[in-house]
């Protein structure tokens, strides 16, 4: 037997003791945990069941693992690899899947909702699924490399030049990782708005970023006559969306990574009259090597912003506290 951390229904995630996951098929690959994030979709599909396909479910896709076992015709890995986990689970066989947008699969689905993830001391899956990492990278860190890859792809995406001045809104997991990877190579101001002050500046502090209000005359307070032409909506606030649409310069970009639950009225003028650009941002496309391959040099960082270290058994109340808005880090690691 083993304990898991599963989730039956909105509102009901419980730590039991349940079975240890059978033999891997064919294809597949055992896995030990060694630590594993929660991430604010977890918090969500826990709130409003947006997600729940089965019930209960072990959550968790943000992980990082040792094989232990592998499943007939698996090649590229050994015993004692240490890996992290692709969330995404897709079908291979759709047109976005073919043409090289697995992110856009028509019928994706992320480990820990269609299948068993890793909050749990052993689990199996897919050895596609599978990157293997350093050695060396500590395992806390290790399991930031998914959040890693969707900040990753949402820098992409907005396609922001290192001399362009740059706005997040939200300084939670994507937001403060944006911020951290600009850090390294951006020669403009990184702005940082979030109403959490605790985690605003320890974005600020660890990114070098300027903490500013999401108005118009804070952003001009901040960068002069230097329009703002990028900014990254990551709190999933409609309200937030409202105010970063209004303090950007005609002609701009912002990328949408937050997840929303709540729907808002626009003008579509808005969008012809100051030429404005919504990027909508769905996890990751193939960026998940290139944050595997940032991990050694950006430990020392990702390490500041972790919030807690926690054991299995506190998963329930953590769950909680983050979404009481308690959080003064950005990431909270289940350490197994």
């Amino acid at each position: 037997m083993m304990r898991a951390a599963r989730l039956y229904a909105v509102n009901d995630i419980r730590v039991d003791s349940v079975p240890l996951p059978p033999t891997p098929p064919a294809g597949w690959v055992r896995l030990k945990v060694e630590a594993a994030g929660i991430c604010g979709s977890d918090l969500t599909n826990f709130r409003s069941g947006l997600w729940i396909t089965r019930s209960p479910s072990t959550a968790g896709h943000e992980f990082a693992a040792v094989v232990t076992e592998l499943g007939e015709g698996v090649t590229g890995f050994a015993l004692g690899d240490r890996v992290v986990t692709d969330s995404r689970v897709t079908c291979g066989e759709c047109s976005a899947c073919l043409t090289g947008r697995p992110q856009l699969c028509a019928r994706l689905g992320y480990v820990g909702e269609v299948c068993d993830g890793g909050f749990a001391e052993e689990t199996i899956l897919p050895a596609r699924l599978l990157h293997k990492i350093d050695r060396g990278v500590p395992r806390e860190i290790a399991a930031m490399a998914e959040p890693l890859a969707v900040a990753l792809h949402t820098i992409r995406r907005l396609r922001v030049g290192a001399d362009d001045p740059i706005l997040i809104a939200g300084c939670g997991t994507i937001g403060g990782l944006v911020a951290l990877i600009l850090s390294k190579s951006h020669r403009a101001p990184i702005l940082v708005a979030d109403n959490n002050a605790d985690r605003a500046g320890l974005v600020a502090s660890v990114a070098g970023a300027r903490i500013v209000a999401l108005t118009p005359d804070a952003v001009t307070a901040a960068l002069g006559n230097r329009p703002l032409l990028h900014a990254v909506e990551a709190t999933g606030s409609v309200g937030a969306l409202e105010a970063l649409t209004g303090s950007v310069a005609g002609g701009a970009a912002i990328a949408l990574v937050g997840i929303f639950h709540a729907t808002m009225q626009l003008n579509p003028n808005l969008f012809v009259d100051r030429e404005l650009s919504f990027i909508g941002c769905q996890a990751f496309s193939d960026e998940l090597p290139d944050a595997v391959a940032l991990l050694p040099g950006l430990a020392a960082d990702l390490d500041r912003l972790i919030d807690r270290r926690i054991s299995l058994e506190d998963v329930p109340e953590n769950y909680d506290r983050l979404i009481a808005g308690r959080a003064q880090g950005l990431k909270t690691i289940i350490l197994l």
